[in-house]
């Protein structure tokens, strides 16, 4: 506990007169300064004072807008090279309804204990002796020193009339403001601590705004970095993707897809849903689509790639409930056969000229990776014909609802009807993606709380 200081009693002087010699740059008389007797701590050293009540008005401020910062509430910290140890501060106008509280340190040590997360401002004489350690060629060393002691909270400078050059350096090394000692009043200073407190939670709001806008947009260019680019030079087929996270503001989720044409010309399509719709997911599902392309271009493809990429599923996931569905299709180089694998996913939707859409046929796929650490995954031949579009997808553009409140969803079935309706309209390609998306979100009565990946290859005019 630091020394008990002089307290001085109540009195009836003008407001000029109250003013410290620190403040009114004033000589101490040494009377007032022996005139009392009592002694407090430091610690407990609170001065009660009104400020202006239209100090609102005067700041642009109305009563929603006053934050946490309300009528009653205002602490400063004051911080002076002043013997008596004491401020007193300037008396407000009449009718004032706001009270300041004010604590007076006579150094940066004792600044650095009576400093509490309650304190809203701080003033700083900007002739406060240093403390060891600190450059003396630096007029500004004692106010540096506070301004990295209290980062969040704001900050005013005390500058004498013929100090205007130092005061502006302060402001300029992170201060909100400064005042000089022989202009100091009771509106002045109330309306300097709120615009300064006012405009630190604007600076720390905007810093922090600027923050998340980088992280936003280095996320932005990693995710994007990680969708795929189709590897199809070569090949006559048409292709077009949609893709739609689950979660808002994210670029990626749990569901993934590629496209590559191998030197033997085959083109290798892949599709899958991670279970979840998480940032844990989506990086999951990004190496699953990775090692999927490099398998298909080592040469393997079917049971064997899907076997091998089961293994990497299971070492990669964070617990043994996670798993993944997976589609795969290999289309022959002539274009007009190809071979299916499911493991536990949707089959793909084939449409040809003239014809309704269908869906592949699907009885003889297998379990989701991760599941059966044994399982097996057929593959199967299907003639696809002369001119064909096929549309792979993943579960979240089906398990929408068919109807704003309705427990009903679209399904396996209603999406074939959903896409066979936009296919009457003559949409295809991109366009009949987008439809369909559209549509299944219309139904749902808002957006698809699941990730939605659709892949359409097609040859010819389907």
């Amino acid at each position: 506990m630091t020394a008990p200081v002089p307290v001085p009693r109540q009195r009836t002087d003008s407001a000029a007169e109250r003013l410290p010699a620190a403040v009114a740059g004033k000589p101490v008389d040494a009377a007032d300064s022996a005139d009392t007797d009592d002694a407090v701590d430091l610690d407990s050293l609170d001065t009660l004072v009104t400020t202006d009540p239209g100090l609102d008005s005067d700041l642009g401020l109305d009563s929603g807008s006053r934050s946490d910062i309300t009528l009653g509430d205002l602490t400063l910290l004051v911080i002076e090279d002043d013997p008596t140890g004491t401020f007193t501060a300037p008396e407000q106008p009449e009718g004032a309804a706001t009270r300041l509280r004010v604590r007076t340190a006579r150094n940066l040590t004792e600044a650095e204990r009576l400093l509490t997360d309650d304190i809203h401002c701080i003033l700083v004489d900007l002739a406060l002796p240093g403390i060891p350690g600190m450059d003396e060629g630096d007029g500004l060393a004692p106010l540096k020193h506070v301004l990295r002691l209290a980062p969040r909270h704001a900050v005013l400078a005390l500058a004498a009339e013929g100090d205007a050059e130092r005061a502006a350096a302060a402001v300029r090394e992170g201060a909100q403001d400064y005042l000089f000692r022989d202009e100091l009043d009771g509106r002045l200073l109330s309306r300097a601590i709120r615009y300064a407190v006012e405009r630190k939670r604007a600076d720390v709001a905007q810093r922090q705004l600027t923050e998340s806008r980088l992280r936003a947009q280095e996320n932005a260019r990693l995710e994007r970095g990680l969708l795929p680019t189709p590897l199809l030079q070569g090949s006559d087929l048409r292709f077009a993707a949609h893709y739609r996270p689950g979660r808002s503001r994210a670029l990626l989720g749990g569901d993934f897809y590629d496209t590559v044409r191998t030197p033997d010309g085959t083109v290798h399509a892949m599709i899958g849903d991670v279970c979840g719709h998480g940032p844990d997911e989506a990086a999951l599902g990004v190496e699953l689509r990775i090692a999927w392309r490099a398998l298909t271009l080592a040469g393997l493809c079917g049971d064997r790639l899907l076997s091998t990429l089961q293994q990497v599923l299971e070492y990669e996931r964070e617990s043994e409930e996670i798993f993944a569905t997976v589609c795969t299709v290999d289309i022959a180089p002539d274009g007009r056969r190809a071979g299916l694998c499911l493991a536990g996913h949707p089959s793909p939707l084939i449409t040809r000229k003239g014809l309704a859409g269908e869906l592949l046929p699907y009885e003889e796929g297998g379990p989701a990776l991760g599941v059966l650490p044994r399982a097996r995954w057929p593959r199967r031949q299907v003639e696809l014909g002369g001119s064909w579009s096929l549309m792979m997808y993943t579960d979240g553009l089906m398990e929408g609802r068919i109807g704003p409140g309705s427990k009903q969803r679209l399904g396996q079935e209603g999406m074939v009807d959903m896409v066979n309706d936009q296919l009457a309209l003559g949409l295809r390609d991109d366009d009949l993606l987008e439809a369909a998306v559209a549509r299944a979100r219309e139904m749902n009565g808002g957006e698809l709380t699941d990730d939605v990946a659709v892949l359409l290859l097609g040859r010819g005019k389907s």
